[in-house]
């Protein structure tokens, strides 16, 4: 635990910089972002956790697959909160403050079946989509163009990966149908 004393900056507050974005629109940024942060840090979490409970026939493929996908949703979260700080905020942290902020929901402890523990991450990633949209319309509209175009850039990232889920979750596959008896 730290012993400083004095406090630099408390949460949920904007401070003025460079950048010269009027600080009640850095404040509305900033709140969207911690948003997105929360968000991404769900997914990631529930991303890591079907990547160490994944089995069955496709279980290596699956296993990388989910790696690349949380990796994705954290390196989108470092983006997102170096955005926030560099607006003059301070970029929510901590698992409570994340829970709490998120608007997805993490599916919980428990191990589901693989089609099921898919769906529900392509929920999240659906969700997660249209927030970031109204995110990159909030910041363009306030005419913060370089936030708009960070989040643009990781929604395209997130459209990806939430593309290769649809196709993990088409009928097709390789397993003969009497391996599933």
């Amino acid at each position: 635990m730290s012993t400083q004393k004095t406090i630099r900056q408390h949460a949920e507050t904007v401070e003025e910089t460079g950048l010269r974005l009027e600080k009640e629109k850095a404040e509305q940024i900033v709140d969207a972002l911690n948003t997105e942060l929360a968000n991404s840090y769900v997914l990631y979490h529930q991303l890591k956790k079907h990547h160490w409970v994944v089995e069955g026939a496709e279980f290596r493929d699956l296993h990388i697959f989910f790696e690349e996908a949380y990796e994705n949703a954290e390196g989108g979260a470092d983006l997102i909160a170096e955005r926030a700080q560099a607006l003059g905020g301070v970029p929510v942290s901590g698992p409570t403050n994340l829970e709490d902020r998120a608007t997805v929901e993490f599916e919980g402890e428990d191990v589901y079946d693989l089609r099921t523990m898919m769906e529900n991450d392509l929920e999240i990633y659906g969700d997660i989509i249209e927030s970031m949209r109204d995110s990159i319309e909030l910041a363009t509209n306030l005419g913060d163009h370089a936030t708009a175009q960070i989040l643009r850039n990781i929604l395209v990232d997130v459209e990806d990966d939430a593309h290769h889920f649809e196709h993990y979750l088409e009928d097709e596959t390789l397993v003969r149908e009497d391996a599933l008896n």
